[in-house]
């Protein structure tokens, strides 16, 4: 099942990509990556990022621009997606960008000093193992900065809707951060960013 439903997301971002950058996803994520990037901190001069989910490639665009010496992989189911954000790709070779599954990264142990995922949470059908994943590639001290929308009703519960190839999943604080638990992760703060969109905060504790 969970095969049958990235490959069914994978089409319909495929067909998605050539007109995903319009006026107003853009408006939306520049929003939001602006509020995003007032929380990120990195704890070197030179570090090393993954975007999980990237899409076109937007954040990590954003991030290339604002730390001159960040080194950046973006990761993506899409074959198309990934054209995109090669095409807009204006800090080469500092980014890079690759295709692959968030539950099972091409990515060695240790490998970043963060990770982030930006409304692509909600598409994977295992959400525990892709923190389980994060946790892997995160050196020690790491953060992971996941953006995204929260149960549209407070009820404290996940909430499915089908939509986008699939099923999409929404996930309250308290179960964002019993999944982080569960990977070995800490929660070090949740920051509203727009309306529903949620900041969680999480780190790696160190060695």
């Amino acid at each position: 099942m969970t095969a049958e439903v990235l490959a069914a997301k994978t089409r319909v971002f495929d067909q998605w990509a050539p007109n995903y950058d319009w006026l107003l996803t853009t408006v939306f994520y520049q929003a939001l990556h602006q509020r995003l990037l007032s929380y990120v901190t990195f704890p070197s001069q030179r570090p090393v990022v993954l975007d999980i989910g990237c899409g076109t490639g937007k954040l990590l665009n954003r991030l290339a621009a604002q730390y001159p010496n960040l080194q950046g992989m973006g990761l993506d189911l899409s074959p198309q997606m990934l054209r995109q954000a090669r095409q807009g790709n204006h800090h080469r070779p500092r980014l890079i960008f690759v295709q692959g599954a968030s539950e099972a990264m091409p990515f060695a142990d240790h490998q970043f000093q963060a990770a982030f995922s930006t409304i692509s949470f909600l598409h994977y059908p295992d959400p525990q193992q892709v923190f389980i994943e994060v946790s892997r590639i995160l050196q020690p001290g790491g953060q992971f900065y996941l953006v995204d929308y929260t149960p549209f009703l407070a009820l404290g519960t996940q909430q499915n809707f089908s939509g986008l190839g699939g099923p999409m999943h929404f996930y309250s604080p308290q179960q964002r951060q019993r999944l982080a638990v569960n990977a070995g992760l800490t929660c070090e703060a949740h920051h509203s960013l727009l309306g529903p969109v949620l900041l969680s905060i999480f780190q790696k504790p160190a060695a």
